[in-house]
């Protein structure tokens, strides 16, 4: 496979797969007007370059042109998650890569794997062989599973499973002279007992022998402790916040700590707060003040410079932008103002995309939905790098060298390594498994922009259908999950799958997605089941209008909010002719009174103040509405779901049939929201192609 790019710096720098891989009535008459205006008003998209579906596919499953369709297997099974990549010192300056991979083929077990950087093909090490698995399940939705640091001659690994803390040390000098593979020195220690409690989100600070970070216990989080050199201890009480905190930062002296505070009904993302406190030598947090954010601004990710400034992403700008702190003057300054977004929704821990590489400061930025990297000086110059992938998270720096998660139209993600070091960047990518299709028979994501709500601008990415002859095509519109989140360009092997199979694919950011600044992501206040399920509509108008895809012949599907979007679209429209939901929420009342803590109260701002609001609720639920839906549902549960119980899907799949309404039902014992096993994501892929097929009138792929 050729690579996009050369490194000529640095050997060895190639494509690889990674060693060892195993590796929600709301008033339809609302609706349908907004839909009726984005009807007249759609935009129209260039002509039609690739071939739309034949309508049965040949019994040796392969098109007219030759190709075969993409297995479930290949595009699913095979893949892991890659996540939290970041970059440590080793012995005689050498610099080593860490990264977490949760596998599907081993019912979602995420491990830590480390190698040298930039030398892909060079031995790697599993840190935390199984049965370690590296999950925290604060707020429900985790990340930031695993802290490290190094001193002379060590590697410090601290980890979080089955809601305990782990501690390892690994040594470089008991290695092997050639390779200098750490090698551990003793078994895993157990810092912390079992305890009601969940961790999360943890520094190291090796110079007073503690780790730092967040504890969820009795509906509050906390600032917490661990001593390093203790086992089977409970975690020290640091600093109580009024509700949420997280995203904690060590300066360079170990003596100050920042982190981000939000307390309900606001999310992260509505309204959120950036907070600083003194570190005592005896590792205590004393004199705590909110330095910035708070009243309708949301903060990111806060991260010290060598200097002792503090930098921050904030968004009172309408943009999530960096600004940086005068020490001073405790003032702050924007350097580097741009209509970009330089963070994401704090949906998980563990997120990054601001680094300092040792002289410069890297920042991924996202405008219209793509993400690129960006050096910015402290002067407030901007530097664009130039390389190919346009879908970027986990950025991390050390000594001019930079990794992140990358992907693009035509790359899965992989493990992007950057040299800055050079005077023209080097980079290499390696991608998490080998490349599933060549490159002439992926389906590359086109920007489509339409009149959705209101007849606002709106966004989504198109992947036009491969093979089979002109015409219209059969399309499947994907409403994304959150609903605060994004549709994002890198390359979906499960959208490949259907596009490989004749179909047209829309990924909608309808209103209130990320990556168009604030205002964008505000189109949703108090408009969820409203605003989302018009542009889902109006985005398969547009490309039924253009003649991209057949009016009779479109199918929508979404998990969690997506799938209320999903359910939502099928109650209040008449584009969609089948569905499938993912663990959806289906009774915004229950959701509102029975989900987990972290999203107890985001329906405020959705759809309205609970309980004052309740008619709005009922309007909106498509439980309450059931009797509107007039074609095939089809819908998936985990039983263990916390954040959308499955009496939700029962209590829906129940009120369509009494309304003679086709519907299926799949339950899986052992999953909970959001599908982590290998058989349980093909199955769910497989069966949902096969169900739309079916009611569609497309005939059975065999």
């Amino acid at each position: 496979m050729l690579p996009f790019g050369k490194a000529p710096s640095i050997p060895m720098w190639a494509y690889r797969r990674p060693h060892g891989f195993s590796r929600a009535a709301f008033g339809t008459n609302i609706v349908s007007l907004a839909l009726s205006a984005a009807r007249a008003n759609c935009a129209k998209l260039p002509a039609k370059t690739t071939p739309a579906l034949i309508q049965h596919v040949n019994r040796d499953n392969s098109d007219a042109m030759g190709r075969t369709p993409l297995s479930a297997q290949t595009a699913i099974g095979r893949l892991p998650g890659l996540k939290e990549p970041r970059l440590v010192q080793g012995p005689d300056d050498s610099l080593w890569l860490i990264w977490l991979e949760q596998r599907p083929a081993e019912q979602g077990r995420t491990t830590a794997i480390m190698r040298r950087f930039g030398e892909p093909d060079s031995p790697e090490i599993e840190l935390t062989p199984a049965p370690i698995n590296l999950r925290s399940r604060v707020h429900d939705y985790g990340g930031g599973v695993l802290a490290t640091a190094t001193d002379d001659q060590h590697l410090h690994l601290v980890w979080i499973d089955a809601g305990c803390l782990w501690q390892q040390r690994f040594s470089w000098t008991k290695a092997d002279t050639r390779q200098r593979l750490p090698e551990a020195e003793a078994p895993a220690q157990r810092l912390t007992c079992p305890g009601p409690w969940e961790l999360a989100d943890g520094l190291l600070n090796l110079q007073r022998n503690q780790w730092i970070g967040i504890r969820e216990q009795n509906g509050k989080d906390a600032l917490v402790s661990v001593d390093l050199q203790r086992t089977d201890q409970e975690p020290e009480l640091l600093h109580q916040p009024a509700d949420f905190a997280g995203y904690a930062a060590l300066n360079p002296n170990g003596d100050r700590l920042a982190w981000v505070e939000w307390v309900q009904p606001s999310m992260p993302w509505d309204s959120s707060s950036l907070w600083c406190a003194e570190l005592t030598p005896t590792g205590q947090l004393i004199n705590p003040i909110q330095r910035a954010g708070g009243d309708g601004v949301s903060v990111f990710q806060p991260q010290w410079l060598p200097d002792g400034r503090l930098l921050v992403a904030e968004d009172s700008s309408g943009w999530w932008n960096l600004m940086l702190e005068d020490p001073a003057t405790t003032s702050w300054e924007r350097p580097w103002p741009m209509a970009a977004e330089t963070a994401m929704p704090q949906w998980i821990y563990g997120m990054s995309t601001t680094a300092w590489d040792g002289e410069r400061l890297l920042a991924a930025t996202c405008a219209d939905g793509t993400w690129s990297l960006q050096r910015l000086g402290l002067d407030g110059t901007v530097v664009k790098l130039e390389q190919p992938f346009d879908d970027l998270a986990g950025l991390q720096a050390c000594h001019g060298r930079a990794v992140a998660v990358a992907s693009n139209s035509s790359s899965v993600a992989g493990l992007l390594e950057l040299d800055l070091r050079p005077r023209t960047m080097a980079w290499s990518h390696s991608p998490a498994i080998p490349p599933p299709l060549p490159a002439e028979e992926i389906s590359v994501a086109q920007p489509l922009w339409f009149k959705g709500h209101q007849q606002q601008r709106t966004h989504a990415w198109y992947y036009p259908p491969m093979g089979g002859g002109d015409g219209p095509a059969p399309l499947l519109v994907k409403s994304h999950s959150g609903p605060t989140a994004m549709a994002r360009r890198g390359l979906s092997l499960a959208i490949q799958y259907w596009t490989s199979r004749g179909w047209g694919v829309v990924d909608v950011n309808y209103g209130g997605s990320t990556g168009f600044g604030r205002a964008y992501r505000e189109r949703l206040n108090q408009g969820w089941g409203v605003v989302d399920v018009v542009d889902c509509a109006a985005a398969a108008q547009a490309l039924i209008a253009s003649g991209h895809a057949h009016p009779d012949q479109v199918a929508i599907e979404g998990g969690s909010a997506g799938g209320f979007t999903t359910l939502a679209a099928l109650c209040f429209t008449d584009v969609f002719r089948a569905g499938a939901c993912r663990y959806a929420v289906c009774d915004l009342t229950a959701m509102a009174t029975d989900t987990h803590r972290f999203e107890a109260r985001y329906l405020d701002g959705l759809v309205g103040a609970w309980p004052a609001q309740r008619s709005i609720y009922n309007d909106r639920s498509p439980l309450q509405h059931a009797d509107r839906i007039r074609c095939p549902v089809l819908f998936f549960q985990g039983l263990k779901d916390k954040v959308v119980p499955a009496e939700q899907t029962e209590r829906m799949a129940a009120a369509l049939r009494n309304n003679g309404i086709t519907v299926d039902v799949r339950l899986f014992d052992d999953e909970g929201h959001g599908f982590r096993n290998q058989a349980t994501q093909i199955t769910v892929l497989e069966e949902t192609e096969a169900f739309f097929r079916l009611h569609l009138g497309l005939g059975q792929a065999e």
